[in-house]
């Protein structure tokens, strides 16, 4: 018994249909091509874009990188997608211990648990983290706005003294220039309890604020997290020089690219000029 050709190649049927209707048989096999294509592919493709640039964005930053590009798509999908494809794994960050409060020197009441922070340079956070290099550490001494979420200033070291302390802040200072009282917060560790970083302060007309024992310092806390987690955690600096070109380049994407959620999703940078513009 012969076996019916359209039984045998059902496709000679369907291109015939297409054939009828004066398509050509090549958009026919475009339109199979595109019926065996993921339409996942694509955004997996951008998802895994972004998280080239931005290792440690979760769903919904990614969701809004997208709308950003032009790209809309609900944040469920993008959940859904990253989890298929195993885009949702993230190294843990180490946690170390770089304050040491056991000294005599002056400590300063909690200002910022009793104001309410309105603008730009009105209180900036302080704050130290290590850094793993092959062989040991270095030490990372960052200040940052706590209205804009910018990084100020910041400073890299072998030693966890007051002098990487101290050039993070003269490196704010220079750049920023603010107005006398502003508030400086900090945890009471020696390198910020220290005479010669709170001479600096006085000089230039700075309040000493200081978290009380046991309180946390959560911007800054929030701030390392996504250093070490994005950044730090994903290298094996060989010293002092190589972990300060990556984190100069981190310091740089975060400020002026990253995506902030507290900010309504817009970098530190872009938060803050879109403020000075609607002061004006």
């Amino acid at each position: 018994m012969m076996t019916d050709a359209r039984h045998a190649h059902p496709e000679l049927t369907v291109v015939r249909l297409w054939e009828a209707f004066s398509l050509s048989r090549s958009s026919f096999y475009e339109y199979k091509n595109n019926e065996d294509t993921d339409p996942d592919d694509e955004l997996a493709t951008e998802i895994e874009t972004i998280i080239e640039e931005f290792v440690g964005y979760g769903y919904r930053r990614i969701t809004r990188e997208l709308a950003r590009r032009k790209k809309k798509v609900n944040h469920k999908r993008v959940l859904r997608v990253m989890r298929e494809r195993g885009l949702t794994h993230r190294k843990k960050p180490r946690r170390t211990t770089t304050t040491d409060s056991g000294h005599a020197h002056q400590r300063y009441p909690n200002l910022l648990a009793i104001t309410q922070v309105l603008r730009p340079h009105q209180v900036w956070q302080a704050d130290l983290s290590d850094v793993r290099v092959i062989g040991g550490f270095v030490y990372v001494a960052c200040v940052l706005d706590s209205f804009t979420r910018e990084i100020v200033g910041w400073s890299l070291s072998e030693r966890l003294t007051a002098d990487v302390a101290l050039e993070a802040l003269d490196n704010a200072l220079l750049a920023r220039c603010p107005s006398p009282g502003l508030i400086h917060h900090s945890d009471q560790g020696v390198q910020y309890a220290c005479t010669a970083y709170t001479e600096v302060l006085k000089a230039e007309h700075i309040v000493s604020s200081m978290s009380r024992t046991g309180n946390d310092n959560a911007r800054m806390e929030s701030f390392f997290k996504t250093l070490k987690v994005e950044e730090v955690n994903l290298q094996e600096y060989t010293d002092l020089d190589e972990a300060r070109q990556g984190i100069g380049a981190f310091m740089t994407l975060y400020n002026e690219r990253r995506l902030h959620s507290s900010l309504g999703y817009v970098p530190p940078a872009e938060f803050a000029a879109q403020d000075h513009q609607a002061q004006r």
